[in-house]
């Protein structure tokens, strides 16, 4: 632990926040909130901890912290930095995607709408539907069932839902404020499990068109019948009440957590949602982070909360303003039982399928900090070159996040400032590029730098980032025998290669981060090669500049198809006859 560090623990206060962990590049990577910030702050540098909490610490340079007047506030305030900061060990919905909800708008002539968001806007929402599907299939029967409008703004005649009575087509006729109050109550109705008495006067419907011979009709009626069953299919599990209540189980095992959720309106239970994710805290603390942000992100709170026992839920309570209750027995006491195990064959599931992986991925990172003497780097970002004799050089930088690729933050470069096959100028530049840009907008620095090459590529790459942009980045290189394998490891200003073991999981990290940014330099530069080769052929024709050389590879795709196409083709770009048989004479003369 740093004097920093030392000096501000001895600080902190006695009352309730939110502190904010950060890396050593100034980067928050840790959010939590406190009753106390003097005990829960100082408790990550006390005592022992786990191999995922380990992992956190080694990378906390500093903190910050905010203090607020109630556990409450805190929990609101820490809901929005994670929000605004997305730190990377916090336990977080991901999925900017909400559950979808069915919606009545509250206008003058309303209609159904299948909607993300809850507002405050008097309109009624039903859901949320973790299955979008199902709420899709809801909306459609709804529509058979109850004339409201269709359209999204209202026509100048009739349509043909008024036709076939799944309208009252206010665009032409008057209706009723009365019959809309009546058609909405009988939704909302049907959506709170009163779909049986629809589908008893559905029956009745059915028989008496069957008595009066009007089979095409009593039919249609026996299908609607099905329909309904279908979509609103009694679930197993039923609560005698009617009331809302959302049921929460969770489940951890070998730095994962799962999390269950059931959704249980008019008393029976419509909906599951299941979510897996890693987490670095104790896992009943995680838990609770997840359903805090879960009602910060979705508006619609049940009139019940139903939680495992020994979580705390006293903040979540008076926060949202609803029931948290803990069941010992009876049915909540069951659904909640039966989230948990849902929750546990979930998680045994993914941890199958993950467990290789695992050792591959975190525990190589935490053992190449190691051998390396840095904090696990959770960050690591590689850089190789490729060329042919000098001609199209292009770069590639690779992001490995926790271990696993993070390839929306893979990055490609066209080499500008090199002249001639000169790989350690070639990678001097992109580094250049790179870490001009992150420092420009502010974005993370990696916790390694790794470089495809040997010795003289490290000096290279350390030359720019520690005296040209003044940057303490931790950076290796990767030398590769003469059978192209990884076979040396070189750090920083270290004259000898570092000894690592060939067979360890930090040495396999290293080759998978090797092998993939190699790959994708040089698929770059055979995608470069094959575009600049094409161009150059169109350039050495008279009258081809930029402009139609796009037009014509647009328009064709191949020289081949170029060369066999008839002088029509070339018309339509409006090209004339001459130029378009000087062209077809160019490539017969370059096939």
């Amino acid at each position: 632990m740093n004097e920093t560090l030392k000096n501000k623990l001895s600080l902190l206060p006695a009352q309730p926040g939110v502190y904010m962990m950060k890396d050593r590049s100034g980067r928050i990577i840790y959010v939590g909130k406190a009753k106390v910030l003097k005990n829960r702050v100082r408790s990550y540098f006390t005592g022992s901890h786990d191999r995922k909490t380990q992992l956190l610490v080694s990378n906390i340079q500093d903190f910050e912290y905010i203090v607020t007047d109630t556990v409450v506030e805190a929990l609101v305030l820490e809901c929005n930095l994670i929000k605004q900061h997305t730190p990377q060990y916090n336990i977080m919905l991901r999925d900017d995607k909400a559950y979808p909800y069915i919606k009545i708008t509250h206008e003058v002539h309303p209609k159904i709408e299948i909607v993300r968001k809850v507002k405050k806007d008097k309109a009624k929402y039903f859901g949320p539907y973790p299955n979008a599907t199902s709420a899709s299939e809801t909306k459609k029967l709804l529509e058979r069932l109850y004339p409201l409008r269709k359209c999204k703004k209202l026509k100048k005649k009739v349509c043909l839902y008024y036709h076939i009575g799944q309208c009252l087509a206010p665009c032409e006729f008057t209706v009723q404020q009365e019959t809309y109050d009546e058609i909405v109550a009988e939704i909302s109705h049907f959506l709170s499990g009163g779909h049986k008495e629809i589908v008893k006067q559905l029956q009745v419907q059915m028989e008496q068109e069957a008595e009066r011979l009007n089979f095409e009709r009593a039919k249609e009626l026996r299908d609607l019948i099905h329909h309904i069953e279908r979509v609103m299919e009694q679930q197993k599990v039923t609560v005698t009440d009617d009331i809302d209540r959302d049921v929460f189980g969770f489940a951890a095992n070998k730095g994962l957590l799962c999390i269950q959720v059931f959704y249980v309106r008019g008393g029976k239970l419509i909906e599951r949602s299941v979510n897996v994710m890693r987490h670095y805290g104790e896992p009943a603390e995680d838990f609770m982070s997840y359903v805090e942000q879960f009602y910060y992100q979705h508006a619609d709170v049940p009139r019940e909360v139903l939680l495992p026992s020994g979580v705390e839920s006293q903040t979540l309570q008076e926060w949202l303003q609803a029931k948290c209750l803990h069941p010992v027995r009876g049915l909540k006491r069951q659904l909640v039982d039966l989230a948990n195990e849902n929750a546990k064959l979930a998680l045994t599931e993914r941890l199958r399928l993950m467990e290789r992986d695992m050792d591959r991925t975190l525990g190589a990172v935490i053992q190449l900090g190691e051998i390396l003497g840095i904090p696990a780097p959770s960050r690591i970002e590689a850089f190789d070159n490729s060329n042919i004799q000098g001609t199209d050089p292009v770069a590639a930088m690779i992001s490995f996040v926790d271990g696993q690729p993070a390839r929306s933050e893979y990055r490609k470069y066209k080499i500008n400032g090199v002249k001639g096959p000169d790989d350690y100028e070639s990678m001097r530049e992109v580094v250049r590029r790179r870490y001009t840009r992150v420092l420009r907008d502010k974005l993370p620095l990696p916790d390694l730098v790794v470089v495809d090459g040997g010795k003289a590529h490290l000096e290279a790459v350390l030359d720019v980032l520690e005296n040209e942009l003044d940057l303490d980045v931790p950076v290796c290189g990767l030398a590769k025998d003469q059978r192209h394998k990884t076979s040396q490891l070189f750090f920083m200003h270290e004259g000898t290669p570092v000894s690592i073991d060939r067979h360890s999981q930090a040495f396999y990290l290293l080759e998978r981060v090797q092998d993939e940014v190699h790959r994708y330099a040089i698929t770059f530069h055979r995608q470069t090669r094959k575009k600049t080769g094409l161009a150059s052929v169109l350039d050495d024709i008279p009258g081809i500049g930029p402009a139609r050389r796009k037009k014509l590879l647009s328009h064709f795709g191949s020289l081949k198809a170029m060369r066999e196409a008839d002088l029509e083709a070339f018309r339509d770009l409006g090209l004339s006859e001459n130029l378009a048989k000087s062209i077809q004479e160019h490539l017969s003369l370059k096939a």
